[in-house]
């Protein structure tokens, strides 16, 4: 199994990666990671550390290239190599691919697997490791850059499939690089549940997040709130009629300061992405399994972000699996474009046990 993952500058990849490959040879899986950027520094000693894509594009090029040579030759030897990497930068030399086609041809990967992040947390990482160049802007295009730019490689390179995933937690995203890498039969499942729309309810909130841990250990998930920029909108507009020039986000020790004009300006970029981001997540899924929850006096919690998601499913001819929790019974909307209703997530784990539907293969034990 070969193995690409692509993704923007300002991602921390790389303790993500040394997870996956620590959970694939606990379960005897042998699995080599491959980091082209550590490999050309090693190539290159000369260069200080974060400073490689200062260097000129021929030198950059020539040092790509003479690694990537090693990593094809790895690839004959290990049966397993995930290969690190970025499809594009965009930096002082402007916009520009990170991979040569004919490597990329000769790599034949199976799989390539796009990480994402929240722009504020690539926004942080950036500044942290002392790159305050880019602006939030020039991230949100970077991102959308980078997918495109693999999908684009992956079709281009002989197919393969391609996956969005983000960032999220640790080990929660180590195990679902796991399953597409090694399982791939284990089901891909698209969780759907309102989120702005309850995030004053802490009790709904507690369901939701109930829901999403009862699936996660069977399911490769795909979970829209593992990358949630929304509320950045909601800080950005209310900083800005209070006249507040940055504000500040983040947990204690990473928090990132944003410029509330930047933020502004990329308003639409984040409704836009969010809407093209989620249909692709389930596009890529084999199903969508949406919690329903009730609001008081039993009626539905349901979005119109999540009615659009159930359409969207039903009419990609996947799987649409529903937990109705309100007292009110659900419209024709939603039984007409359902494969089928639960009351509880109980109930639908039973089905999903009965249906075959939860992996129990070598590597079942990474996913209890």
């Amino acid at each position: 199994m070969r193995v690409v993952i692509t993704g923007q500058v300002g991602l921390d990849r790389k303790p993500l990666l040394h997870r996956c490959v620590e959970m694939a040879r606990r379960q005897g899986c042998d699995l080599r990671l491959l980091s082209i950027g550590e490999m050309m520094y090693a190539e290159a000693p000369d260069v200080p550390r974060g400073r490689i894509l200062d260097l000129p594009l021929s030198r950059l090029n020539g040092l790509r290239r003479s690694v990537f040579k090693d990593v094809l030759a790895s690839c004959r030897t290990s049966p397993n190599v995930i290969v690190n990497t970025h499809a594009t930068f965009r930096w002082r030399h402007g916009l520009f691919p990170a991979f040569d086609y004919d490597q990329m041809i000769a790599l034949a990967a199976d799989v390539y697997l796009i990480v994402v992040d929240n722009v504020d947390r690539v926004h942080w990482r950036l500044v942290r490791d002392g790159h305050s160049d880019h602006t939030l802007k020039d991230l949100m295009v970077w991102r959308e850059e980078e997918i495109l730019a693999t999908e684009l490689l992956c079709q281009g390179a002989g197919g393969g499939k391609c996956y969005v995933i983000a960032r999220g937690n640790d080990d929660s995203m180590a195990r679902s690089l796991v399953g597409l890498i090694f399982n791939p039969q284990m089901r891909k499942a698209y969780l759907s549940f309102p989120m702005s729309h309850v995030s004053a309810n802490p009790d709904v909130l507690a369901e939701i997040d109930a829901f999403r841990r009862q699936l996660k250990p069977h399911f490769v998930c795909f979970d829209p709130s593992d990358m949630e920029e929304k509320y950045l909108s909601v800080l950005a507009l209310a900083a800005a009629a209070e006249g507040h020039r940055t504000i500040t986000v983040g947990p204690p020790g990473e928090q990132a300061t944003l410029d509330v004009h930047q933020l502004m300006d990329i308003l639409p970029d984040i409704d836009g992405q969010i809407y093209a981001r989620d249909f692709k997540l389930i596009d890529q899924s084999d199903m969508i399994v949406s919690l329903i929850p009730a609001l008081a006096g039993g009626q539905p919690g349901i979005s119109s972000g999540v009615e659009r998601e159930l359409q969207h499913a039903h009419e990609a001819a996947k799987d649409v699996y529903v937990i109705w929790r309100p007292t009110a019974a659900p419209s024709p909307f939603i039984t007409e474009t359902a494969t089928k209703v639960f009351p509880s997530v109980a109930e639908a784990m039973k089905f999903f046990q009965s249906a075959g539907y939860l992996h129990t293969g070598p590597l079942g034990s990474l996913f209890r």
